[in-house]
């Protein structure tokens, strides 16, 4: 899933990559909520996501302080425990800083 976005030249991204337990135990309408919620944070400026065997989301943000009001909101601290528990076998979250964007074909 991509999303259309604006230039993302000095933006912030964060790269969540996680290797899923068997069976959806409610995972799936937690990430659609999610998704809903953080488009609805103030310096969300979109997502790309897939998953096979590893899966690989990258939100992008206006600035360090949006990407902290994500990770502290408190539905989203709710999902972050519950993906602990019983949603990940393991993940890695990485925060970058988008030095450069290019894209093909070119808009």
């Amino acid at each position: 899933m991509q999303e259309n976005r604006p230039g993302l030249d000095g933006c912030y991204a964060v790269i969540f990559t996680s290797v899923r337990t068997d069976g959806d135990n409610g995972y799936a309408e937690a990430a659609t909520r999610m998704l809903e919620l953080a488009r609805s944070m103030p310096g969300f400026l979109g997502v790309e996501s897939a998953r096979e065997e590893v899966g690989v989301t990258v939100s992008y943000w206006e600035s360090l302080d949006a990407i902290r009001a994500w990770r502290d909101h408190p539905e989203h601290l709710a999902a972050q425990a519950r993906g602990r528990a019983d949603w990940y076998r393991n993940f890695t979250t990485r925060v970058c800083k988008v030095l450069r964007e290019s894209v093909f074909p070119e808009p």
